[in-house]
């Protein structure tokens, strides 16, 4: 009986190792999955960063533009040279005059 138990224990341990085996491939798999969705992950926030930092580029060039014009329009604008207009509502034929054709 000491044979069959020593055989027994054999099988158990060979069926242990396996199990582990399998087990242990199962987890690098899953790291390597894992890994690999991280990385696709960073790839594409990485191509969205790019594209806002494009997009922050083009407005702020637009602003720049647009105070550009905002300040050669303040200059010659009548209704910020009239001081009534502050206390008074502009006439629609008056602003008619700054607002751009």
């Amino acid at each position: 009986t000491d044979i069959f138990q020593s055989r027994e224990e054999d099988d158990r341990k060979v069926r242990r190792r396996e199990k582990n085996r399998v087990a242990a491939q199962r987890s690098r798999k899953k790291q390597t999955q894992k890994a690999d969705k991280l990385h696709e992950e960073y790839e594409s926030l990485e191509q969205e960063n790019t594209s806002l930092k494009r997009e922050i580029g083009k407005l702020t060039d637009e602003m720049k533009h647009l105070s550009e014009v905002l300040k050669d329009h303040e200059k010659v604008c009548p209704l910020l040279h009239c001081t009534m207009n502050f206390v008074t509502i502009p006439r629609p034929d008056a602003l008619a005059s700054c607002l751009p054709r």
